[in-house]
């Protein structure tokens, strides 16, 4: 009898802590002392890049930049770098972090983003690998060290592009993003090894960007290998990943920008153009609120995409929110 009970007792205490462990495993869970990070590292493309283009610690974004008001700058066109920040740059704001490329004020500052235009997710020159490479040469990972990876997006393009021009087929386009997605993940997984805690985002669906919608129009069938192309990236990235809740959050943005397409009640109406006036700019770094379409009057705060594929404010604020969401509810 008082074995059966004994039994019972380690077997009802046994799967409290397989439950625990499994929900740890989904990134879910509480945290027993709040995470808040003393450092923010940021690796990935430009749609987590803050460009210091004068020199001023006033950088300027891969997205809708607004500018501060003509009545306190003399009438001169300035940039407010902190206004439409980019994903992990809200998050840097949520915790007093900022990037020393968008610190006017000089706040003493060790966080760093070496995140760069066109970087890939795969591959070593040119990718999130060497921005990693770059940084453990000269520099480590604690405890206290919050880093964002984001990258994908250039690899799903480059080869659409390659099947495109016909010099690979679909089944090698999908092999490679998919060998993208995996290696992404492994460098993820370095880090983490490495002792820093890592947010890592999933990319957009391409085929729903003004890029796929420009394509389907143009050639039938063509954003929804777009659209498979991401998500087998995506789908590769998250299997890839060795986390037990405790090192690495994941980040859903695929879904949350998919939800905000699919949406009849977001504030965000036009989810199909680009809130930038390509006739006025020759990249989206230089779209302002006085470069955008009439349509979006001076902040793009109804579009979701700021060109043909990059966010708008708004579209990365909706990633920045979740991101912050992940990383003070991650058990870190």
């Amino acid at each position: 009898m008082f074995k059966g009970v004994g039994v019972r007792a380690a077997l009802t205490a046994t799967g409290a802590v397989v439950s625990a462990l499994m929900l740890a495993s989904c990134g879910g869970g509480q945290q027993v002392e709040r995470f808040v990070p003393t450092r923010l590292i940021s690796f990935g493309d430009e749609n987590s890049m803050v460009v210091d283009v004068n020199s001023d610690h006033n950088g300027a974004k891969y997205t809708i930049n607004l500018l501060k008001d003509p009545t306190t700058t003399g009438g001169a066109a300035v940039l407010d770098c902190a206004s439409n920040p980019v994903w992990n740059q809200y998050l840097g704001q949520y915790y007093t972090l900022p990037f020393p490329e968008c610190n006017p004020a000089s706040v003493a500052t060790n966080n760093r983003n070496l995140s760069a235009v066109g970087a890939l997710a795969s591959g070593v020159s040119g990718s999130v690998r060497a921005q990693i490479d770059t940084f453990v040469a000269a520099d480590q990972f604690t405890g206290k060290t919050l880093v964002t990876v984001l990258a994908g997006q250039n690899d799903v393009l480059a080869q659409y592009a390659a099947y495109k021009a016909g010099t690979i087929d679909i089944t090698q386009a999908q092999a490679n993003v998919e060998q993208a997605g995996t290696d992404l993940a492994a460098q993820v997984n370095r880090i983490a090894d490495l002792g820093g805690k890592v947010l890592v985002a999933t990319i957009p669906d391409q085929g729903t960007t003004p890029f796929g919608i420009a394509e389907e129009a143009a050639f039938a069938g063509r954003a929804a290998i777009l659209t498979m192309l991401t998500s087998r990236f995506n789908s590769k990235m998250r299997i890839g990943l060795v986390n037990d809740g405790t090192r690495i959050g994941l980040v859903l943005a695929d879904e949350s920008i998919t939800g905000t397409i699919k949406s009849t009640t977001t504030t965000i109406t036009n989810v199909t153009q680009a809130a930038c006036d390509s006739t006025k700019i020759t990249s989206v770094l230089q779209c302002t609120g006085s470069t955008l379409v009439t349509a979006a009057g001076t902040t793009g705060e109804n579009y979701l995409w700021a060109d043909d594929r990059h966010l708008s404010g708004a579209g990365q604020r909706i990633v920045g929110n979740l991101a912050t969401t992940r990383a003070t509810g991650n058990p870190f």
